[in-house]
């Protein structure tokens, strides 16, 4: 059950009073200000004083949980209030408990259990284990039982208090789901008597709950005195430092000229504000008070700055104090508090010995429909430009066919199949897998990741060592560069050290396609544009958009058509996202940092959409058939952008044909950047290439991607190489075959071969002509792949991320779930 916390005082380091406990740490070490320094990464160089946590002293905040594998009778079915109604099908199954909406149930119910009067306050977030079977699509919160319906408001439902809603995967699989208990304020007020649990969906789905677990407010930051975590505020998380109060932490600093201490406060419970308070004491001076500000906003990050002009060529203990005038009555009543210092960065402001980086990722940005890259509509102007300006790579390839595994590999530099495989939409990257992000923050670089795909974010691991991360909550994925470039501006707005790394990942170009003014209307009318989102409704509602189907005539839309008009709004979408880069650009020119920075601009991905929905006529019917696949190389799916611009490094107007992969963008950056190199990766720098500096020799690309059996858990999928002019796609761990299986719809052979010069599209296999070259790439292949069964025994998955609300609902509105 809910235990309160209990203050005692320890001091770390040294200690500051009698009968404390003490953990001694011989580090001494003076922190200088070369290049940023990241505060919450020196804790063990600080002296500590604050509140102990509850674990040390005995007592924890537990979490309350209830597993579904064994009997809750606790939890019964929510009545509804409506008398027409009845209440969803409860069973047991053998892992669970099975929520089954029928016809009298409708589209709609759930179960709930009696509370004990708890303090709503007290609690953060409801943890769902569950599957979703069949078209089951939401689950919800609600508190505590409403006797009547309300017919003042028409509320009908049995809880009186709405809670967060998630969207659920309906794959089958079980998933862990995180929900707000705050998300409506009015389920803070009082207690609550009891908590609900409802689905939604369509009749005949189910929901098997395997696992309820409620999780105490602050519950993250009970298991120690202070620490370092990442905390969310606003659909922003941040690296901070926690302390319970009141709290004290000393850093002796050597102090350069031009430096600046920047941070971001923050609150975890509103019982009182906290003050916030920045000392600086030259030895055998007295202390100087540089800042002082209370807090209170439990929603918001407080950021702030000060000099540290004064203490030029000194060195000083530099102190950040929290405490709270209400302590002693808050500790008697539920616990010590928290106070959270975010990102705190001691800078300078003399520019930088490194490049500032920013990698900018269109997601699903096809080369092929950029005229930066010979299109034949100018969807890219400002592209142009900068192209000119910088490097291009002409035969660029993503090493998969959509986000998770793409972003995965280029910010590893390992192959998918190294990593694991996809086996859900929650698993993360194996641990033991150094990513971009971590490599700039271990050699002193700010960090941040601006994306509107949560493939590109937490749910794949790809927020460790990001200073600032935005992963969700963007209002339009379709206007997501604007959105994105300002959340940029913002965090160099508030922390502009030098040099800083970012990974902007924009979604622009990604379905559903609303470009904004002025570039909608450019090659797409409104009355088109009206028609084109009526036809991709009643598609959606057959379930497929499949071309080798009769969906399109039954629904009396002209495939043609609907390919142009799907066109026509996706290079609407390009030349929007081509306009912000503009923008970006114009902003760095105008801060003074354009000179000093590298800008990559690449994509995860191609215009995938296409690579069926505007050929006419269609590919061979295996091609999309349950026995085989579209090669990745085809140019569509992987065909993208690689633009380097560093000026004064990169010389311009550079074009280079040979084959890339992203894959090689990891160890690029680290060359260029003069760091060394990552111990272990797959890809190839192309610095020399960029810089005209030594010799560069052409490789094969290799394209990987692959699913995890269920059952066997092996990997299945294919991998493929290009070499030259050739191209070929060898089927690995093939399903058993299904003699249900139309001829024309399996795949005719396990080692496709494909001319890539003149067949960019793979609308046609030579390896019947080519027994040679079959031979050849099926051994490569092969080698390949033992290889990467090899590595792969390095690394080891963690746990999968729990699914937010938030994070779901961006990737339902990119189309990745129903």
């Amino acid at each position: 059950m809910h235990s309160k916390l209990i203050g005692l005082s320890v001091v770390l380091v040294v200690p500051m009073m009698i009968g404390c406990e003490v953990a001694e740490n011989t580090t001494s070490n003076v922190l200088t200000i070369r290049n940023p320094v990241h505060l919450e990464s020196h804790l063990d160089s600080a002296r500590i004083e604050a509140t102990q946590s509850t674990t040390a002293a005995g007592e924890k905040s537990e979490p309350v949980e209830w597993r579904f594998d064994q009997a809750q009778p606790a939890w019964k079915p929510l009545r509804p209030l409506r008398r027409s109604q009845g209440p969803v099908t409860v069973s047991r199954i053998e892992d669970g408990l099975r929520l089954s909406l029928t016809e009298t149930s409708g589209g709609h119910g759930g179960i709930y259990v009696d509370l004990p009067d708890w303090a709503s306050r007290d609690w953060a977030y409801v943890s769902i284990r569950a599957k979703a079977i069949g078209e089951a699509d939401h689950i919800e919160l609600g508190f505590n039982l409403r006797q009547e319906i309300d017919s003042k408001i028409g509320a009908s439902s049995p809880l009186k208090w709405d809670g967060d809603q998630i969207s659920l995967i309906q794959d089958g699989d079980p998933h862990t789901y995180l929900l707000r208990t705050d998300w409506n304020w009015m389920g803070r007020e009082g207690s609550w008597k009891q908590l609900g649990v409802e689905i939604g969906g369509e009749v005949g789905s189910s929901v098997q709950i395997l696992a309820i677990t409620l999780i105490p407010r602050g519950d993250e930051f009970s298991d120690e005195a202070a620490g370092s975590r990442v905390v969310g505020r606003e659909s922003e998380q941040r690296r901070a430092i926690f302390c319970h109060l009141p709290a004290k932490l000393e850093y002796q600093v050597d102090v350069p000229d031009k430096a600046r201490f920047h941070f971001g406060m923050g609150v975890v419970n509103d019982d009182a504000p906290i003050t916030f308070r920045v000392v600086a004491t030259v030895s055998g001076g007295d202390p100087t008070i540089l800042f002082e500000e209370s807090y209170a906003d439990t929603k918001r990050w407080g950021d702030r700055h000060v000099s540290l002009d004064r203490f030029a060529g000194s060195e000083i203990a530099l102190t950040l104090e929290a405490e709270s005038e209400q302590e002693a009555e808050l500790e008697s009543e539920s616990g010590s508090s928290v106070a959270l210092w975010s990102v705190p960065t001691l800078s300078r402001l003399d520019p930088p010995d490194r490049p500032n980086i920013i990698l900018y990722v269109l997601d699903a940005g096809g080369a092929d429909f950029m005229s930066a890259y010979e299109y034949n509509r100018r969807t890219t102007p400002n592209l142009e430009r900068l192209a000119a300006t910088g490097a291009v790579f002409e035969r660029a390839f993503s090493n998969a066919t959509w986000t998770k595994p793409s972003t995965a590999s280029f910010m590893t530099s390992l192959h998918h199949s190294v990593l694991g495989g996809y086996a859900n939409d929650a698993d993360p990257l194996p641990d033991q897998a150094v990513t971009m992000a971590e490599h700039m923050h271990r050699a002193g670089y700010q960090t941040a990741v601006f994306t509107a795909n949560p493939f590109a974010g937490r749910i794949s691991g790809l927020d460790r060592a990001v200073d600032v991360m935005r992963d969700a909550g963007i209002e339009k994925n379709t206007e997501s560069s604007s959105q994105l470039q300002a959340y940029f501006w913002r965090w160099r707005e508030a922390f502009p050290a030098h040099p800083f790394w970012v990974h902007i990942q924009t979604t622009d170009v990604h379905m559903p396609y609303h470009p904004p003014a002025p570039f909608a209307g450019t090659y797409v009318s409104p009355k088109d544009r009206e028609t084109y989102h009526d036809w991709e409704k009643r598609l959606r509602e057959a379930g497929t958009h499949n071309p080798y189907s009769d969906v399109y005539e039954r629904n009396g839309i002209d495939r043609p058509s609907h390919a142009e008009l799907h066109r026509g709004l996706y290079d609407e979408s390009m030349a929007h996202n081509d306009h912000q880069i503009g923008r970006l650009v114009e902003g760095l020119e105008r801060s003074g940092e354009w000179e000093n920075t590298l800008l990559i601009v690449a994509a995860d991905h191609g215009y995938v959409a296409a690579s069926y929905r505007v050929m006419d006529p269609l590919p061979p019917k295996w091609a999309y058939g349950a026995e085989g696949s579209i090669p990745f190389f085809n140019s569509h799916l992987t065909s993208i952008p690689m633009i380097f611009i560093w000026p004064g490094h990169i010389a311009p107007g550079q074009r280079f044909s040979e084959p890339v992969s992203m894959i090689d963008l990891l160890p690029t950056v680290l060359d260029l950047a003069g760091l060394a190199p990552a111990e272990l990766a797959q890809g190839h720098s192309l610095a020399p290439l960029l810089l005209g500096e030594g010799s560069w020799q052409s490789r094969p690309v290799i394209l990987d991607e692959f699913t995890v059996d269920p059952t066997s858990g092996e990997l299945r999928g294919t991998l493929e190489v290009v070499d030259g002019r050739w191209g070929a796609s060898l089927e690995i761990n093939p399903e058993p075959a299904d003699e249900e299986i139309a001829d024309d719809m399996r795949r005719p052979s396990p080692l496709l071969l494909y001319d890539l010069w003149d067949d960019p599209f793979t609308l046609q296999s030579l390896h019947v002509e080519h027994p040679d070259l079959v031979e050849k790439y099926t051994r490569l292949l092969q080698l390949q792949w033992q290889e990467s069964r090899e590595l792969g025994k390095r690394f080891t998955r963690s746990s999968e991320a729990p699914l937010t609300s938030e994070q779901l609902e961006t990737l339902r509105a990119l189309g990745y779930i129903q």
